[in-house]
């Protein structure tokens, strides 16, 4: 037992991922790719890809709002345990990085769950009705707060929000960072950690994950 999260050692990162994760030869190829790419830090880690296929089957979610989709990795492992007639919305503003995951999410044949819809977030998620089960939060981080109330709009009763970045590399501790980003991701967990309407837990993986259930 331990009364602190430990920190993983390089060493210790790889024990887990060869002992926990189950990935796809497309999830792999994907991944592969991403990394050579000039933005590849905005790709989640995989075992949290994992732990978001883990919180679809345990909602038994069949309704997905994804938030900031990049290159398509976490939609694609959401997308894998889906149900039949599950369906995942994705919001981003890339046609050049979604592009990518169109065709790794047609490798996997998975292509027909998902709905990508280009443009600025806050004016799809407007445009959204009807009760998500599960959504994910990936995208600039000065509209995170805004992201979060659409959502809890949408979001069913026992659904969960799960948002990313919240540990923001370690510079949410950091005086000296005042950038908006990292002022924005600040903010965002004082207002979750005084919010009653959700139960929360930051969860030390990745680059910190919030789970905030609606009650």
């Amino acid at each position: 037992m331990t009364a602190k999260t430990l920190q993983l050692s390089d060493a210790l990162h790889a024990y887990l991922l060869a002992n926990s994760l189950r990935e796809t030869p497309v999830q792999r190829a994907l991944r592969a790719a991403t990394s050579r790419m000039p933005r590849s830090t905005m790709q989640i880690a995989p075992e949290q890809g994992q732990f978001l296929q883990l919180l679809v089957r345990l909602l038994g979610a069949r309704r997905i709002l994804e938030i900031g989709t990049f290159t398509g990795y976490s939609a694609l492992s959401m997308a894998l345990v889906l149900p039949r007639g599950g369906r995942i919305v994705c919001c981003d503003l890339s046609e050049e990085w979604t592009s990518i995951a169109k065709r790794y999410w047609k490798k996997s044949g998975v292509d027909k769950r998902i709905s990508l819809r280009l443009g600025p977030a806050l004016a799809t998620l407007k445009g959204l009705s009807g009760s998500f089960d599960l959504a994910f939060i990936d995208a600039d981080k000065t509209n995170y707060a805004r992201y979060y109330e659409r959502c809890l709009r949408l979001v069913r009763k026992g659904g969960i929000i799960a948002v990313d970045n919240t540990l923001w590399y370690g510079r949410v501790i950091d005086r000296r960072d005042q950038s908006a980003d990292t002022r924005a991701v600040r903010a965002f967990n004082r207002k979750l950690h005084r919010d009653r309407r959700v139960e929360i837990a930051l969860v030390p993986i990745g680059d910190g994950l919030t789970l905030a259930l609606k009650r």
